[in-house]
């Protein structure tokens, strides 16, 4: 299946407007084929095929939504092989997530060392090289892509039932726990979009009805915990923060008044924080990861335009949502790829050398940037 044309007929005099939406179809038609191009045969994503830090591993949280792009896109078994992968990763460790919840029901839990990692090899094994791999969200994200993925292609979701439990179990006794964020950093805190991935990994594994009856009361009743807490502690002046705790706002909150819809776009609290990004975080359609970011100098990523994209058309602002899909889809190179962040307007210039003697130039292409503009073009082709 291809993507629905994008390129509606413009009125007399828009030739502008008919080149750009010829450009982002033809850019989201080339993205699903370079996925899957590079999907591994076990169904594994690799984060990036050549960035020297991301080489041979997948992620959870990347992997989710790089699925999720693919399924919105009409590649169905492409996504349904990424969710094999995760189902087969984490029924190997049944009895390591048995230890985990028992421990932490004994109040007793484990180290955050002992705890699930973020990213695998293709083959399913946890890397041998250091990572700031204790993160919650990847678990929180891969249930939340299964429960859409179902509910678009009436899916039985009973394949991965047995994983769906176990990552319950595990997110239902570890929600509360500090942990690195979307951009493994930060591990002292309870961020704000882990929060809002883990509630809505827990919603949609309740709706695809594979759970007994203890384990969904327990889905049921963390979720509404975790929503009560975001609510409250995970809000300041208005607007969704970036961790609990802090004023400050971080783009992955997108997501949570966006794609995962935990909070409504539309709702005042999903509206100031939609503000809030675009007024600290925001130059032109390109979006900072946060303002104090100082990773290959603090650029500004694609996927985030993508994902606040998302959030501003779940908001009812499809102008805006287009001028940031037209930025990101601008980043793509001269063979199509795109990058996981760009140059041009730089939070911390001075950092860039670090980071390209530590590991190379910046990660290109990034198959989350890819996914994140599939998705995107396929939303706002259904809105119009």
């Amino acid at each position: 299946m291809t993507l629905p044309k994008i390129d509606q007929p413009a009125p007399t005099g828009a030739p502008a407007a008919r080149t750009a939406n010829t450009a982002i179809a033809a850019l989201a038609e080339s993205s699903a084929d370079l996925i899957a191009s590079l999907q591994h045969a076990g169904g594994a994503y690799p984060a990036s095929p050549t960035f020297s830090a991301y080489t041979g591993y997948s992620w959870f949280r990347d992997g989710a939504f790089i699925a999720d792009g693919m399924s919105s896109y009409g590649r169905a078994e492409s996504a349904a092989r990424f969710f094999d992968w995760c189902a087969a990763v984490l029924d190997a460790r049944a009895a390591d997530v048995t230890a985990i919840v028992e421990a932490a029901r004994a109040g007793v839990p484990v180290a955050d060392t002992a705890m699930l990692s973020t990213r695998f090899t293709f083959d399913g094994q946890a890397g041998d090289d250091e990572w700031w791999d204790f993160q919650l969200d990847g678990y929180g994200t891969w249930l939340w892509a299964v429960g859409q993925h179902v509910r678009r292609h009436g899916t039985d979701a009973s394949r991965w039932a047995d994983a769906i439990a176990l990552t319950v179990d595990y997110l239902c006794v570890s929600w509360q726990r500090p942990c690195f964020d979307w951009w493994e950093e930060h591990a002292m805190h309870v961020h704000v979009s882990t929060l809002g991935c883990i509630a809505a990994g827990l919603r949609e594994a309740v709706a695809v009805g594979v759970l007994d009856a203890e384990r969904e009361a327990a889905a049921v009743a963390a979720e509404a915990e975790i929503s009560r807490m975001l609510l409250t502690d995970g809000v300041v002046d208005g607007h969704l923060a970036k961790w609990v705790g802090s004023a400050a706002v971080d783009a992955s909150l997108a997501a949570v008044v966006g794609l995962l819809d935990v909070v409504p776009a539309g709702s005042d609290l999903g509206r100031a924080t939609i503000a809030a990004i675009e007024r600290d975080l925001t130059v032109d359609g390109g979006v900072h990861r946060y303002r104090e970011d100082t990773f290959y100098g603090g650029g500004r990523w694609p996927l985030l335009s993508c994902v606040l994209g998302l959030a501003q058309l779940r908001s009812g602002n499809a102008d805006r949502a287009r001028e940031l899909l037209d930025w990101a889809v601008a980043t793509a190179g001269d063979d199509g790829s795109l990058p996981e962040q760009v140059g041009g307007h730089l939070l911390a210039p001075d950092r860039v050398d670090e980071w390209v003697e530590r590991w190379g130039p910046v990660a290109q292409p990034l198959l989350w940037s890819h996914a994140m503009v599939m998705r995107l073009s396929v939303e706002l082709e259904a809105s119009a």
